[in-house]
């Protein structure tokens, strides 16, 4: 029987497939996605180190950024903010302002005959995102404007001291870091925290309030969920369109499917296309890892990259041809159907179930009208979330 052809576009040249597990000094890089679970669920003997987290200034904040707690500390946060993220409440609360927001995006792309997808997503999913967040009292387009500033920074690598980084390369990012976060501040944090002050709401600014963040904890904490919000959510939403209008027999399944079919079809693409490709944690107590009849111990001080592109495509836990998209294959007991695509353990990310559902009802309001791809889009690599960007991805309606 003819197997089907590697599908994954998301392959960056200068990373490895193998081995499952590896060690090159005092870095661990484990493709194994049985072992990257065991890293990544030893809540209390490892602590964040992706997203530059032991380079962020500390003492500042009264309430540690929940992206970069650990413990018991991260624990109590994320169970405090977690009803704004549950399935039914995002079904029930967000679907009415992403199905409006999609119409009228998608409209205004038919009157101008055409669109760049990765335009599209960005603005889609500023506007769903600044809802969640509480965000509301600025323009969406100049919001959107000010998130995109945050990701124009120098080259790092996590895994070389001083992030590899010159010292001209660490005043740029420290230019290039504080002055969007100030216009972030006075355009879209401020006012919304004073609008929370008078009037709260059901969201995360509000609820921030009552827990008596100071305005640099709320700042600090909005930045985190807005970017987080918005560029994962773009950038699938554009490798997502880009699968299935290249497929036809795919893209003809997902507009007939019902509900759950569809996401199941969407959570396979994240699984093959991952939008975050490193996870990376510091080792504090020795962590025992194994894979198969092997073992290891990794011992405290050392850092342990989590490699998802290769974890996702694991055969051992996802299946025959994992390069493939597949909707349906069947996976491991224990594996989530989009592989570690949202990390797993303590920082998994609560925005599952958002991302999905967003990603759906802006696609079906656009494939609905039979868009034709004008220009294909290019893929380029961010340091700072270790993933792809899609860009100039034209289509017309």
């Amino acid at each position: 029987m003819e197997q089907p052809a590697p599908t994954r576009r998301s392959n960056r040249p200068d990373e490895a497939d193998g081995p499952r597990v590896e060690r090159v000094g005092h870095v661990w890089r484990i493709r194994s996605l049985a072992a990257a679970r065991q890293v990544l669920q030893a809540r209390h003997a490892t602590t964040q180190a992706g997203f530059t987290a032991e380079y962020v200034p500390k003492g500042y904040t009264k309430h540690h950024p929940i992206l970069f707690s650990d413990g018991e500390l991260h624990d109590q946060q994320r169970k405090k903010v977690a009803r704004f993220f549950a399935p039914k409440v995002v079904s029930s609360r967000y679907r009415d302002l992403m199905r409006a927001s999609a119409e009228r995006l998608v409209d205004e792309a038919v009157a101008a005959g055409r669109c760049t997808v990765d335009e599209l997503a960005l603005h889609y999913s500023v506007e769903v995102t600044r809802e969640v967040v509480g965000l509301t009292e600025s323009d969406i387009r100049g919001m959107s404007r000010r998130l995109v500033t945050f990701f124009n920074q120098p080259p790092f690598d996590i895994t070389k001291p001083g992030l590899g980084r010159s010292k001209r390369q660490w005043a740029a990012a420290a230019f290039n870091g504080l002055a969007p976060i100030a216009r972030f501040w006075f355009a879209d944090v401020r006012p919304a925290v004073k609008a929370r002050r008078r009037e709260p709401r059901e969201d995360v600014v509000s609820h921030l309030i009552a827990e008596g963040y100071s305005n640099l904890d709320i700042l600090v904490e909005c930045v985190t969920y807005g970017t987080a919000g918005m560029v994962t959510t773009r950038e699938f939403i554009a490798m997502a369109c880009w699968h299935l209008l290249d497929d036809d027999r795919l893209r003809a399944r997902y507009l007939v499917a019902d509900e759950p079919e569809r996401l199941a079809i969407l959570t396979e693409v994240i699984r093959l296309e991952p939008v975050v490709g490193h996870l990376y944690r510091r080792v504090q107590e020795e962590v025992a890892i194994s894979d198969g009849d092997k073992s290891w111990t990794i011992p405290p001080g050392d850092l342990v990259d989590v490699c998802i592109r290769p974890a996702n495509a694991d055969p051992q836990a996802v299946g025959e041809e994992p390069l493939s998209l597949c909707p349906g294959r069947d996976v491991a007991q224990g594996v989530d159907r989009a592989g570690l695509s949202f990390g797993d353990g303590a920082h998994k990310c609560p925005g599952q179930p958002l991302a999905i559902l967003e990603t759906d009802v802006l696609l079906t309001t656009l494939l609905r009208r039979e868009p034709r791809i004008l220009s294909r889009p290019t893929l380029g690599w961010d340091d700072l979330v270790a993933g792809y960007a899609l860009r100039g991805f034209g289509l017309v309606l």
